[in-house]
């Protein structure tokens, strides 16, 4: 039975103005658009194309679908907020597919199997410096080897990894997999020098004979305020306080700890105190609904016993107490001061206001434009006022500082570079319209909750740094990835081959969809009512 939200109806006028057979004056024409969770991907990655090979179980295929834009699925398979989620189509009908918990699989999986990037066929004599071993310096790094360029990647710290190690605790990314997804890429042939904290820029690039040159340095240094304070308080800064328990494993600090900040850096550095003995209380001056930490991981916090006081302000600091003043919202949602006080017991204060980027190697290269946190580049290359020198990452982008952000962009620039390297200037592909819910007919799903992830007992999480959430089973992972409704674009389910009533779809073949014959097709519009990806359009015919 026809449904009659996708009825088609002909207007005689019409129907004799664009007749070109005894039936047709609409004719089906397959349209490719671009599903939601692509587009929302800040690393760029083709989602809906790795979840279908996923759901096919050939895994292998899946990863390196996947990793042609982002070498560090088991790493993002964890860390990443998946704001994809966010806008998945499939929440329209029950709930979101978890591509994060997918795509961890797929990262766990490669690891285990000792999946290996290829090495490029030939080297194209070229020299790239990148500066800075984070994730957006690793991820150009990356992509620059797969052109077939030379990569030396300079580093300041012990060991490489930038904010996924040094930022990020490893209850949330163990180590072992984050030097495994590293190790992919050295292997590939980028080397990475360690301990080596660049002056020059100019200096460095001149004396390695460096073609190109990519800062991708981060924003590795706390903000600060001023809070008066009494001389045996301590106040200290959230990514000094990660780094140190990173790199000793421990921290000397007071048992009662305030951690001033709403974001992220505040909930993982009050979360690693908990599990060190100390009882972090975090105080934030605006209220849950506007704190700018990711909501899952403010629920663990707060599941783990951590305290919250909420619009709150530290105005004061003593020996044993801090000054709060309270706070409340204005029309627009900012805090404003009340006049009103109390006092918080509380031995030292972690600052977790926000990172600032280091500006002293910046200022010494002539020509670079900086404004306000972050180096000026030009949108479309990541190139930035001195021509051949590029920037990505936390150091380029002053507002959304995110890993899965800073790897989509050291890939963009990795593009740009490998097109300024052969005299042309790199332009990103358009995109294809968005695929909308409501162009779609998924009427034949059924409900099929997400797959909730388990996760480390609540009792052991204070006092160890184990990893919390675990990954899927193969079978769970599976059933995932066939979730997906693969919005807008064909995922060869013979609806529109099996419903045709004229026999004028044509199979091509596994992976290559089908073809309309349009000397049987007399317009009907059948296939298009039953595609529930919205990729068959019903348009005028041609005359």
């Amino acid at each position: 039975m026809m449904n009659k939200a996708f009825a088609v109806t002909l207007d005689p006028a019409t129907s004799l103005e664009n007749h070109t057979g005894s039936w047709r004056t609409l004719r089906p024409e397959n349209v490719f658009k671009l599903p939601p969770c692509n587009k929302q991907c800040p690393a760029g990655e083709n989602i809906q194309q790795w979840l279908y090979y996923a759901a096919e179980g050939n895994y292998e295929m899946a990863w390196r679908f996947l990793t042609e834009n982002n070498p560090f699925p088991a790493c993002m398979g964890r860390v990443c907020y998946h704001t994809c989620e966010g806008k998945c189509n499939r929440g329209f009908l029950d709930e979101a597919v978890g591509i994060n918990s997918v795509e961890r699989f797929l990262g766990d999986y490669a690891i285990e199997h000792k999946l290996s990037f290829k090495r490029p066929a030939k080297d194209t004599g070229k020299k790239v410096l990148i500066i800075g071993a984070g994730p957006g310096g690793l991820s150009a790094a990356y992509h620059l080897r797969r052109f077939g360029h030379s990569v030396h990647v300079l580093e300041a710290g012990a060991e490489p990894g930038g904010m996924m190690r040094y930022g990020i605790p490893v209850y949330r990314l163990p180590r072992n997999i984050l030097d495994a997804e590293i190790a992919r890429i050295t292997d590939m042939g980028v080397t990475i020098e360690c301990n080596h904290k660049v002056e020059d820029i100019e200096a460095e690039k001149k004396k390695g004979g460096y073609d190109a040159v990519i800062i991708t340095t981060g924003a590795g240094i706390s903000s600060n305020v001023d809070i008066p304070e009494g001389d045996t308080n301590h106040i200290l800064n959230a990514l000094n306080v990660l780094g140190e328990i990173e790199t000793k494993g421990n921290i000397e600090i007071a048992r009662r700890v305030a951690v001033y900040g709403g974001g992220n850096t505040a909930v993982d550095v009050a979360r690693s105190l908990r599990r060190l003995g100390a009882e972090p209380i975090i105080v934030y001056r605006r209220n849950r609904d506007k704190m700018p930490a990711n909501e899952e991981e403010m629920d663990a916090a707060i599941a783990e016993g951590i305290q919250v006081k909420w619009l709150s302000t530290i105005t004061g600091a003593t020996k044993e107490s801090l000054k709060i003043e309270k706070m409340k919202l204005d029309e627009s949602g900012y805090p404003q001061p009340t006049g009103e006080y109390e006092e918080l017991p509380a031995d030292a204060v972690v600052l977790a206001i926000g990172q600032n980027v280091d500006k002293s190697i910046l200022d010494k290269l002539q020509g670079l434009k900086v404004e306000r946190d972050a180096i000026v580049i030009d949108p479309e290359t990541n190139e930035t006022s001195v021509p051949g020198v590029f920037a990505a990452g936390d150091v380029a982008s002053a507002k959304d500082r995110t890993v899965t952000l800073a790897i989509g962009m050291g890939k963009n620039t990795a593009r740009s570079i490998h097109a300024y390297l052969r005299g042309v200037k790199y332009k990103k592909q358009p995109k294809n319209e968005d695929a909308r819910f409501e162009d779609m007919h998924p009427w034949y799903y059924t409900d099929a909750p997400k797959t909730v992830r388990p996760e480390l007992e609540l009792a052991r999480r204070t006092n160890t740094f184990d990893e919390v959430q675990y990954g899927l089973t193969e079978e769970n992972a599976i059933y995932e990835a066939r979730r997906c409704l693969s919005c807008g674009n064909c995922m060869e389910c013979d609806n529109c081959y099996g419903v045709c009533p004229d026999n004028a779809i044509r199979k091509l073949g596994a992976g290559k969809g089908y073809e309309f014959n349009y000397d049987y097709c007399k317009g009907c519009g059948v296939c298009a009512q039953e595609c529930p990806c919205g990729h068959i359009h019903m348009v005028p015919e041609k005359i």
